[in-house]
């Protein structure tokens, strides 16, 4: 079955529940992406043009206790074949109490504090071929029970079928050297994409302490990478998905101006032994800039993988710093610039986001990314002329 018929199917049956007319919001956007250098691959593409959409719908009904949601997403790309593709976001039904909530079919569900990388984040997948900053996730099948008590929420998930995460395809920028070829993709359980996973987490609050209390068992979705050769020979980079247990923290104080995050989780089931790994650091902001009504925020994290260099990771010893404007404007404008910093081998990302509203249905939204002093066994090494400037313009409804 086509997956954007899923939302029209629902459609139909909405009346069974008794539920109203609904509401529709979301987005549909234009993306141009300028590369100033041309590929070491021939294959990839130039300068590219690219269009998504994202419409939204949702309707409740016993008094609010009920709802349901529809998030399609859909995208296509001028010159990567693999980033043209379809998701359903969320497709779920929510039925709340005053102590509890249950919420079954697709959703999206975020873990974690941390600016420069979502580290315990694991519940959906990765869609990486969307952005490598890996923001952007496929919709994961779940059926989630949140237990809301006085000592905090507990909430539990049964996730019934596995996401693999997207690359992008021989023509797309940036990417790794080698590819990612996905055809080759392999896993520890025999059940493959039907294994079922399991995770849960308590968070509360004390005073002005908010944290996160992980468990995660299943497939992992970071893969191993391991080096392959395809059918036609090329050397590739195959993903390996293996079972994982993984115990994890998140932990945020909000100290008058000062914002202290830390991420860490303890893993075992990827790889020979059990690691751990962290990311922490803190955001202070100067409020009212110079007597304005602008912010000026300043961040520093530090970003450490106990495997080191064998880490399938960027980010292993590594420090971030970075500046985020904003001008609390009736527009939303605002910036966001970063440095990550490798403490070994000393290459670079350097990126820059941006976004201003424009009247009540536009925003403009600017991305910027460079990748330097890259070493050839990096695993940036394959993106040192991938630097890129992003332009996108989206319209509201």
């Amino acid at each position: 079955m086509n997956r954007l018929a899923i939302p029209a199917i629902a459609a139909l049956l909405l009346p069974a529940t008794g539920a109203g007319a609904g509401e529709w919001s979301g987005y549909v956007s234009g993306e141009y992406r300028y590369f100033p250098y041309a590929a070491t691959d021939p294959r990839r593409h130039g300068n590219n043009l690219s269009f998504s959409a994202q419409p939204e719908y949702y309707t409740e009904w016993d008094g609010g206790r009920q709802s349901i949601t529809v998030v399609p997403f859909v995208r296509w790309d001028q010159g990567d074949s693999a980033r043209s593709h379809a998701d359903i976001r969320e497709l779920n039904w929510l039925k709340a109490a005053d102590d509890w909530e249950l919420r079954v079919g697709v959703g999206k569900v975020f873990w974690g504090v941390t600016e420069s990388q979502h580290l315990v984040d694991i519940v959906n997948q990765t869609d990486f071929v969307e952005n490598i900053d890996s923001e952007d996730k496929l919709g994961q099948p779940m059926v989630q029970l949140a237990l809301i008590r006085d000592w905090g929420t507990v909430d539990l998930f049964l996730l019934p079928g596995f996401r693999e995460r997207t690359f992008p395809g021989v023509s797309g920028r940036p990417r790794s050297e080698p590819r990612i070829d996905t055809s080759l993709t392999r896993y520890e359980s025999p059940q493959q994409q039907r294994h079922v996973d399991f995770a849960a987490r308590w968070s509360h609050y004390i005073g002005e302490w908010d944290f996160g209390l992980g468990y995660f068992r299943g497939t992992s979705r970071d893969p191993t990478l391991e080096p392959a050769l395809n059918d036609q020979g090329e050397v590739v980079i195959a993903p390996l998905y293996e079972l994982i247990s993984q115990y994890s923290l998140d932990l945020q104080a909000t100290l008058g101006d000062w914002l202290w995050k830390l991420e860490a989780l303890r893993r075992n089931g990827q790889g020979d032994s059990d690691y751990s790994a962290a990311t922490g650091g803190f955001e202070y902001t100067f409020v009212g800039l110079f007597d304005s009504s602008y912010d000026l925020g300043l961040i520093s994290e530090f970003l450490w993988d106990q495997r080191g260099k064998d880490a399938p990771t960027l980010f292993d010893n590594d420090l971030m710093v970075g500046a985020r404007f904003t001008l609390n404007d009736a527009d939303s404008s605002e910036l966001l610039l970063g440095l990550i910093v490798d403490n070994e081998d000393h290459s670079q990302l350097l990126y820059v986001e941006g976004s201003r509203r424009f009247g009540q249905r536009w925003t403009l939204s600017i991305e910027a990314r460079t990748f330097s002093n890259v070493p050839e066994r990096g695993l940036l090494y394959g993106m040192r002329d991938d630097d890129y400037l992003q332009i996108e313009l989206a319209r509201y409804f």
